[in-house]
């Protein structure tokens, strides 16, 4: 019973971000901290959060003021998102994110 897919529309995975998020050493959830904000016209946000989770980094997106809401009316959000990691993975992230903007710049 456990091997069928269940079918969720519009979800991610229930509990994945949980258990890819670094615990520290009394098994509590590592602080997020904040990575950048990226604008959501370009598909730069996608680009990033599918850069960082390729390179095992999880990271969390955040709508600021009523992004939310224009993501699920218009499909995208006019302010933008913000993204945030682990603590812990933040000096990685940042490596990646510089990377990948250096490169766009070409």
């Amino acid at each position: 019973m456990d091997d069928k897919i269940k079918l969720e529309w519009g979800r991610k995975i229930t509990g994945k971000l949980y258990r890819s998020w670094p615990k520290d050493e009394n098994g509590e959830l590592v602080e997020p901290v904040f990575l950048t904000h990226c604008r959501s016209l370009d598909m730069s946000d996608e680009m990033l959060v599918n850069l960082l989770e390729a390179y095992g980094i999880p990271c969390v997106k955040q709508y600021p003021n009523d992004g939310d809401f224009g993501r699920i009316i218009l499909g995208m959000s006019g302010p933008g998102v913000e993204i945030y990691v682990p603590k812990t993975m933040y000096e990685d992230a940042v490596n990646l994110s510089e990377g990948s903007a250096e490169y766009e710049e070409l």
